[in-house]
């Protein structure tokens, strides 16, 4: 049996293919940030809320809401698209400074490609919040919100697909007044 050699431009094309698509591929950004160890902060904190959700939990919520129920479906479809939920918030009796460091490990994350910037609103020593977008093919797969005041720090990450109209919908049936329902 004769086993065919392969030619050894076909080893230096693999190759070069290779060495191309590994450094897009570790480009890409993952919509869940690696949220830095908030330690520091939690000790100096007299609140603190730490939720991590994942899928099934999610989904699992999902599956208890009434489908005849608009409100409920609309939450229950926006939930099935939701792979996790990272919420970390920290409250402080006295004005405490946050973590730059742990501020710049998150900032780099975002200023990584795939990732954009909606919001950014600064007032000196007082506040400092940011609003992102992962992005991908014009589609949203991540959201998330650092907000740091001197008494309070917040941080939310949502990853899955977000669909802006379903949204704008569920905005409208939970905001009570004028614009929902209730």
């Amino acid at each position: 049996m004769h086993i065919p050699r392969r030619h050894p431009l076909m080893h230096i094309r693999t190759l070069a293919a290779a060495a191309v698509l590994l450094p897009l591929l570790a480009c890409s950004q993952s919509p869940e940030l690696k949220l830095p160890s908030l330690g520091d902060l939690k000790e100096h904190a007299t609140e603190s809320v730490d939720i991590t959700l994942g899928a099934f939990p999610l989904h699992f919520a999902a599956s208890l809401m009434d489908d005849r129920d608009g409100d409920s479906a609309e939450v229950k479809k926006a939930l099935k698209a939701v792979k996790s939920v990272q919420i970390r918030s920290f409250r402080f009796d006295t004005g405490f400074a946050c973590s730059q460091a742990g501020l710049g490990a998150l900032r780099s994350q975002l200023s990584q490609p795939g990732w954009s910037r909606l919001v950014e609103a600064h007032k000196r020593n007082q506040e400092d919040v940011g609003v992102y977008v992962a992005l991908e093919d014009q589609v949203i797969r991540g959201i998330a919100i650092v907000a740091c005041q001197p008494r309070e720090f917040t941080i939310i990450n949502i990853v899955g697909t977000v669909d802006l109209d379903q949204l704008a919908r569920l905005r409208r049936a939970l905001t009570p007044g004028p614009t929902g329902t209730m």
